[in-house]
């Protein structure tokens, strides 16, 4: 028995093992993450959405849009939690078209709330064109639309109720923005205009590496220090966990939703079974009750 046991464990982990390898062949499989909304009770960290979110403006948004975050989002529940001054200071910042006007014609205004972000480039066409003939994607959803096959059975673990794992967006972005190496292994060239990169699929990506230590300041604590490293690991935390808000801004609402939901499910299976064994009692007795006449006839 005890060696049975041995062998399908040892099968099990054999299996799970050459799946992982399999997904990961070419390359690494981004580590598995610690991140606060992680988990039925995950909640976003205000203060890290605040800081990816000053990555975000001074980094990313040279090249990439937020087609599907406007302002006032900024300030909703559950999200960053900027005051509705700081959005509306913030909106004024940046330069928005609209029109026409009664000229016919389009002008640029001091961006409101309720503006959506504007894009660094005025179309998809410019926008390749000053990239090397890709288009920088939108990062509104790239926290979700990016993931990874870990292989074997760990699609069945990772469905499984509380200990489920639905991070592989946010765990593939931070790991391929840390990424960037500068010298690529012997065998690989790199071609004009590319960077290799350990966990981007083929390895060679034409975005430049965004990120380097002290790239961002950070607001100081007390002690004059900034509250937490200013590094690219920490960077690519910050703005991860910020574009894992702009692709499900809603995601603490949905989680309180769906526990209430569970509570309520067990709470009435609970009175269904308690109504059915109310019920089936007497008719239990009914039915021992008839037994004797049943016999006396037959």
């Amino acid at each position: 028995m005890i060696r049975t046991r041995a062998l399908v464990a040892a099968a099990l982990a054999a299996f799970l093992s050459a799946g992982a390898a399999s997904a990961a062949e070419g390359g690494p499989l981004p580590h598995r993450e610690k991140w606060t909304f992680s988990g039925m009770f995950g909640t976003f960290d205000q203060a890290q959405l605040q800081r990816g979110f000053q990555v975000y403006r001074e980094v990313c948004s040279n090249c990439h849009s937020l087609h599907y975050v406007r302002f006032r989002n900024l300030g909703e529940e559950g999200g960053p939690d900027f005051s509705a001054a700081q959005v509306k200071a913030l909106a004024a910042e940046y330069k928005v078209k609209d029109g026409p006007n009664d000229s016919g014609d389009m002008f640029e205004r001091p961006g409101r709330p309720a503006d959506k972000f504007p894009s660094p480039f005025p179309n998809d066409q410019a926008a390749a064109a000053a990239n090397g003939g890709k288009a920088p994607p939108d990062l509104s959803l790239m926290a979700k639309a990016r993931t990874f096959a870990r292989g074997g059975l760990w699609f069945i673990i990772d469905w499984l109720p509380f200990i489920g794992y639905t991070e592989q967006g946010p765990d593939y972005i931070h790991a391929l923005l840390n990424g960037y190496k500068e010298e690529p292994p012997k065998d690989v060239t790199v071609p004009p205009g590319g960077h290799y990169n350990e966990y981007y699929p083929g390895h060679i990506i034409a975005m430049p590496k965004p990120l380097s230590d002290g790239q961002v300041t950070y607001a100081k604590g007390a002690d004059g220090k900034p509250v937490v490293p200013e590094t690219v690991d920490q960077y690519s935390r910050d703005v991860t966990a910020f574009m894992m808000w702009t692709a499900e801004p809603h995601l603490l609402a949905r989680k309180q939703l769906g526990l209430r939901a569970m509570l309520f499910l067990i709470v009435l299976a609970g009175l269904l079974y308690y109504v059915k064994k109310k019920i089936w009692s007497d008719v239990g007795g009914e039915t021992h009750g008839l037994q004797p006449e049943l016999h006396k006839t037959s």
